[in-house]
């Protein structure tokens, strides 16, 4: 066939004939804006493929969408909202998730049952630990008010997570086409950022069928202070347990309220937990060569006439990404974390527990298995964030707390929470019963003495080095 140019359009015709130029041609854009409409041009047969324009993206004459309903739902996604999710899409899909199964409201009585179990359960910890009560106020919530109350939190731990997802399609775009389709990528943006808000809105609504408090899966949900049970998904827990509805309460309200006392009174672990969770987050955009590369080979694969082709690619595992040092890194720190917490909660309640609750170690061992094992709404939410919020090692943090008790009693415990330097590290939880081995009981210090003990432990100066303060003078013999 004869290639020269002005020849009858075929196969062999050059990649750069006028007025077929696409500046996204051999990037996975290419169909995105590309065919009708020219150098540039937008096919609007990748809107369909967005789930915009009509059903199986026909409507229109020659296969188009149709224009009306098309523009109506650009339109909707255009609607002005602070940052890359809209998170009114997000709370009110997520009602509607719940409310395809019973949500019941919350009786008076169940309110009272629940801050009378939290009152009790302040009452037994004040004998197993050194910190105060951190509770001021409780509640009892629907699981939708759950949605509401822990939405502020949630808004911090998923935006990292659409932020990335955005920017990591726009870096699949050459650099020399982002102007002229910076118009189309605005809408694109939102279409995607439409469903992620989508998937967002579903996984809170299906983890909100599951948790049984605000604490439940070891991040601090809500305000400092504020404990909250969920009736309804307590009396699904407790069906089978061969345990009294009571016992299940009280047993769950001792949980909740020892989170709220570490909580409250570790000033910096709500901040290191988010963070940890943020800072995994955020890692998505590190490794910008291997997004770009995945987003390439992913979107090669769409079908622009396939209504669930976005969709499908979003839920493919798009930023299923190898993890980044920085990734690898955050994700350590909060899973031993959150094995610390858990452990240090485990091992609190069974202290309070074990001679006023006969069923405490059924109740233990059925709140070990399930925190452990995931249900399908952890699995769902693992799925959107990249990261299970589940400790897997619970079992040798709450050894590790008992042991460290046992020989060197309650405060020694406690007070390896003053600062995130003195924790337990991976290697400690590996030896649970190691940590420390060597320590007894503490001898009084005065403060002098403490501070100085201190400051050698989160690798200060040491009381011989230049410029030191001189160490104290020995107490006299005898």
């Amino acid at each position: 066939m004869d290639d020269t140019p002005g020849s009858t359009p075929g196969d062999g015709e050059p990649d750069d004939q006028p007025g077929d130029q696409n500046p996204f041609k051999g990037t996975p854009f290419e169909q995105f804006f590309g065919g009708a409409g020219g150098a540039g041009g937008f096919n609007f047969g990748s809107l369909a493929g967005m789930g915009l324009g009509g059903p199986g993206g026909a409507g229109g004459p020659g296969g188009m969408p149709d224009l009306s309903q098309l523009f109506s739902q650009i339109q909707s996604l255009m609607q002005p909202y602070d940052g890359p999710l809209n998170w009114d899409f997000v709370l009110d899909l997520a009602r509607k998730t719940l409310a395809q199964a019973e949500d019941p409201s919350v009786t008076q009585r169940q309110k009272d049952a629940v801050a009378d179990a939290l009152r009790l359960a302040d009452h037994w910890l004040d004998a197993t630990t050194s910190f105060p009560s951190g509770v001021t106020s409780t509640a009892a919530w629907s699981r939708a008010e759950w949605v509401v109350g822990t939405a502020d939190v949630w808004k911090g731990l998923v935006e990292p997570i659409a932020e990335g997802s955005v920017q990591a399609l726009g870096s699949a775009i050459p650099e020399e086409a982002r102007a002229m389709s910076a118009p189309m990528l605005g809408i694109l943006g939102k279409a995607v950022g439409a469903m992620l808000a989508q998937q967002v809105g579903s996984g809170l609504g299906t983890l909100a069928s599951e948790v049984l408090s605000v604490s439940d899966i070891g991040l601090p949900l809500a305000p400092a202070g504020r404990a909250a049970l969920v009736p309804a998904n307590i009396a699904t827990f407790a069906e089978g347990l061969d345990v009294s509805e009571d016992d299940v309460l009280l047993y769950l309200a001792l949980r909740e309220a020892a989170h709220q006392r570490l909580f409250s009174h570790v000033p910096w672990l709500r901040e290191h937990l988010i963070g940890a969770v943020t800072a995994y987050s955020r890692g998505m955009e590190i490794n910008a060569e291997a997004i770009q590369g995945r987003v390439e080979e992913q979107m090669r694969g769409i079908d622009p006439t396939n209504p669930e082709s976005m969709q499908a690619l979003l839920d493919g595992g798009l930023f299923d990404l190898p993890k980044s040092p920085a990734q690898e890194a955050a994700l350590q720190r909060l899973e031993v974390t959150l094995a610390l917490v858990e452990g240090w909660v485990d091992e609190v309640v069974g202290q309070a527990t074990a001679e006023r609750m006969p069923a405490a170690a059924k109740m233990q061992e059925a709140v070990r298995r399930r925190r452990a094992a995931g249900g399908p709404a952890e699995q769902t939410f693992a799925t959107l964030v990249g990261l299970e919020l589940r400790p897997r090692r619970l079992r040798d943090a709450s050894t590790l707390w008992g042991s460290l008790r046992t020989r060197q009693g309650t405060e020694a415990r406690d007070g390896v929470w003053m600062h995130p330097d003195l924790l337990p590290t991976a290697a400690d939880l590996d030896d649970p019963l190691g940590f420390r081995e060597d320590a007894s009981a503490p001898e009084t210090l005065s403060d002098e003495d403490f501070d100085a003990e201190l400051q050698k432990l989160l690798g200060g100066d040491e009381p011989d080095s230049p410029g030191a303060p001189p160490a104290p003078p020995a107490p006299p013999a005898g």
